[in-house]
């Protein structure tokens, strides 16, 4: 396995986290929301025995600096940005890019915006659609409703239980260190902010169109939160896009990380011979 390095980066003018592990071509993971880069780690493991694999936390989520909204809007554009700028702190040239839940979203707004960067682009359980039902996603992201219960409400069992309904189905272990890097005051600030800023997702059904990297969508056969009829949408969506489904719920890249990375990787080895 190689060795997986963490260092701060700054980006956006935010303080992020970040994980390099190693070497060849780049490839950059981007994570979902109430998650962080942690989520990539048994994954990263597989695909840096072939790639140079980079990955951060978003601003406001894991261990990366939580500005308020006065100096971060948290809508996909911003992080989107932050992942171009990133691009120039570290040198990184053209990359593939794969990304989960809002992090599939900034990566279509990345590839539509700045297809220059992107050279593959693999989307999981990706963020585009509004999801139909998602009750809590309406509740919280009511103006006063929706900041109670991200102040007061949400406690650990409460997290665990919404966790385990709609975003990672492998066990209490990783909902566990999402929780607390959600449970502070800036990490609950964040949080709600990037959740209101998600509901509109015009931006991104619209960039769809506009993506040119050769794209792979990947999904959870059981995603309650997004499910997987949105997937095959999105691939008919994105020209020449693949599909393929995986028997996990939200988090197919941690709940099944071999079978995951398998299909990432022989993607991304297509281009070697493309």
């Amino acid at each position: 396995m190689q060795a997986r390095v963490e260092r701060d980066v700054t980006a956006s003018g935010v303080r992020l986290r970040m994980f390099e592990q190693g070497a060849g071509s780049t490839v950059i993971l981007l994570h979902g929301l109430f998650s962080n880069s942690t989520t990539w780690h048994a994954a990263a493991n597989l695909l840096s025995e072939h790639y140079r694999v980079v990955a951060l936390d978003f601003p406001g989520f894991g261990s990366s600096e939580k500005p308020p909204t006065s100096r971060f809007s948290y809508r996909i554009e911003a992080f989107t940005e932050t992942i171009v700028d990133l691009y120039g702190a570290l040198e990184l040239g053209r990359a593939a890019v794969i990304g989960h839940a809002l992090g599939g979203a900034v990566g279509i707004a990345l590839s539509a915006r700045h297809p220059e960067l992107v050279s593959r682009l693999v989307l999981v359980d990706s963020l585009c659609y509004e999801p139909e039902g998602a009750f809590y996603h309406r509740l919280l992201a009511l103006p006063v409703l929706g900041g109670l219960a991200f102040k007061q409400l949400i406690n650990r069992a409460a997290f665990r239980l919404l966790s385990a309904r709609s975003l990672v189905t492998e066990g209490p272990g990783s909902v566990d260190s999402y929780y607390e890097a959600f449970n502070t005051p800036a990490g609950r600030g964040s949080a709600l902010a990037a959740l209101r800023a998600a509901r509109d997702t015009r931006s991104v059904v619209a960039d769809t169109s506009r993506v040119q990297a050769p794209t792979l969508v990947v999904w959870g056969r059981n995603d309650r939160l997004y499910p997987a009829g949105m997937g095959q949408r999105l691939a008919k969506e994105i020209r020449g896009a693949g599909f393929e489904l995986i028997d996990a719920g939200h988090a197919p890249q941690e709940e099944q990380p071999d079978a995951f990375a398998a299909i990432a990787l022989r993607f991304l080895r297509s281009e070697r011979t493309s």
